[in-house]
């Protein structure tokens, strides 16, 4: 690193400068880099942008280019490249350490734990095939059982988590439900901070599903204020709460806003939260919510807050519906081995081959091979300069 006067071809200056190399392969790309760093007005980096682009071979580099190149250069593999994504794209806690651990390359190395065990598994295999006259364990399917079980039981183990760290990444989300003119918008107005719903005495103000993004202990939340839901003949109401019972089903968390003996508008699902409506008129607030007065509101958040922290303790490590369809290609290919392998030595190659396909899976996982269908989308993702 040095400090140097930066100068345009006629000599004349243009900024004061650190000066930084990087020797391949000790750069991000893996290929020799240098650095400038400028005061970063927008008129002076334009001005030394304009004298760079006009030198021979030099260009503009492409959204993602930089990435791509580490990529491409064995710097970092597919999935720290979508951890890179990420970690741009975070806003919450929650959301930075789960693209941190992506990025760290910490599923990288659990796939390449997965791949050691399967090779393993198949050199035993084919040990057995080629060398049958020759002094190698004659049954070999007691430890390939034991390698392939282990990846199978780590593999379902982080195919079960995805659904939760996509939820991380993405948000959660939660429908506060219950009949028209209940509270339900004065609620959201009141967990938002801000008057994001419109609210009136008249039942059926609300005929849309209304989102409020949120961060609850680091976690991306996102509240739905759906339709009050009631029969009706009015067919744009009909309309609204047909919306609002599909959003309610589909969403991580509901919140019930109904009296004890009302009969629930959507099944509930086990973590539902169910309160009483309106704690401002009532004698006990106990067990009620009040978005008017904030009565409840705290001991509110704090309850959906505890459900979803919960949920997020079951994430893995994996985040992406790229990486569950790679992991339960392997799974599924694991699983028909070793019901090959339960058939004896005469279907050991055909046992092998389910092997290499297995393989084959998590090396796609991490970006070995055929992964040039999601590179084009990943990348376009990034911003110039990364």
């Amino acid at each position: 690193m040095c400090f140097r006067t930066l100068c345009g071809p006629d000599g004349g200056r243009l900024d004061d400068a650190l000066v930084l190399t990087f020797a391949a392969p000790a750069s991000f790309t893996g290929e020799t880099v240098a650095e400038l760093q400028v005061h970063g007005s927008r008129a002076g980096v334009q001005a030394l942008l304009g004298v760079l682009g006009a030198m021979e071979g030099l260009r503009p580099a492409e959204p993602g280019e930089f990435t791509r190149r580490a990529l491409e250069n064995g710097k970092l593999d597919l999935t720290q490249v979508e951890g890179l994504a990420d970690l741009i794209d975070a806003e919450t806690e929650a959301q930075r350490k789960q693209a941190d651990r992506v990025l760290s390359g910490a599923l990288g190395q659990m796939a390449e734990g997965w791949r050691r065990s399967l090779i393993r598994a198949t050199a035993l295999i084919e040990a057995t095939i080629d060398f049958a006259d020759e002094e190698v364990p004659v049954d070999v399917s007691p430890e390939v059982e034991v390698l392939v079980s282990e990846v199978q039981r780590d593999l379902q183990r982080e195919v079960a988590g995805v659904a939760v760290t996509e939820r991380i990444r993405n948000g959660f989300e939660v429908a506060i439900i219950g009949a028209p003119n209940v509270g339900k918008s004065t609620l959201l107005n009141a967990l938002a901070g801000r008057k994001a719903a419109i609210t009136s005495e008249h039942a059926g103000t609300t005929r849309d599903v209304i989102e409020v993004h949120m961060d609850l202990g680091g976690l991306p939340v996102t509240f739905l204020d759906t339709a009050g839901m009631r029969e009706t003949e009015d067919a744009v109401e009909k309309m609204g709460i047909s919306v609002a019972q599909d959003r309610a089903s589909q969403a991580d968390l509901r919140v019930f806003l109904a009296e004890s003996h009302e009969t629930l508008p959507v099944a509930p699902q086990p973590g539902d939260i169910r309160v009483l409506p309106k704690a401002d008129r009532r004698e006990s607030a106990e067990d009620a919510v009040s978005g008017l007065t904030g009565a409840g509101v705290d001991r509110l958040i704090s309850r959906i807050t505890d459900v979803l922290e919960e949920r997020a303790a079951r994430a893995g490590t994996a985040t992406r519906d790229r990486h569950r369809r790679d992991m339960m290609r392997a799974d599924a290919g694991l699983s028909a081995m070793r019901a090959i392998l339960s058939k004896g030595p005469d279907q050991y190659d055909i046992a092998a081959e389910e092997l290499r396909g297995a393989i084959r899976a998590l090396e796609s996982l991490v970006g070995r091979i055929d992964v040039e269908t999601y590179l084009d989308e990943i990348f376009a993702s990034f911003c110039l300069g990364k």
